[in-house]
């Protein structure tokens, strides 16, 4: 069940000041995210860790970051939204190449 929670916070692993919008789970500069829901916006997940961009799937016209947790591995598939840098979705997708 999703909580929209409407938060500020600065990303842990660049330091950018994101303004949050209810549904905001990465940041929108280096795209990383942060291990802490079980369900989307309940804030319920004790691990508090990292979670790296680790591929970029592209479906029709919409283009998906999946997040990997650095400390547990859990994964999380996140929509990429219109304020996050498309040039780092491009890079990640580069890296990884694009599936």
């Amino acid at each position: 069940m999703f909580t929209r929670k409407k938060e500020d916070f600065i990303c842990e692993k660049c330091g950018y000041s994101v303004m949050g919008n209810g549904y905001t789970n990465h940041c929108p500069k280096c795209l990383w995210s942060k291990h802490v829901d079980i369900d989307p916006g309940d804030r319920l997940a004790s691990c508090g860790g990292l979670m790296k961009p680790s591929e970029v799937l592209k479906n029709g016209d919409e283009y998906v970051l999946v997040h990997k947790c650095v400390i547990c591995g859990h994964l999380k598939k996140n929509k990429v939204q219109k304020e996050d840098d498309f040039d780092m979705v491009l890079k990640i997708s580069e890296d990884l190449s694009i599936k």
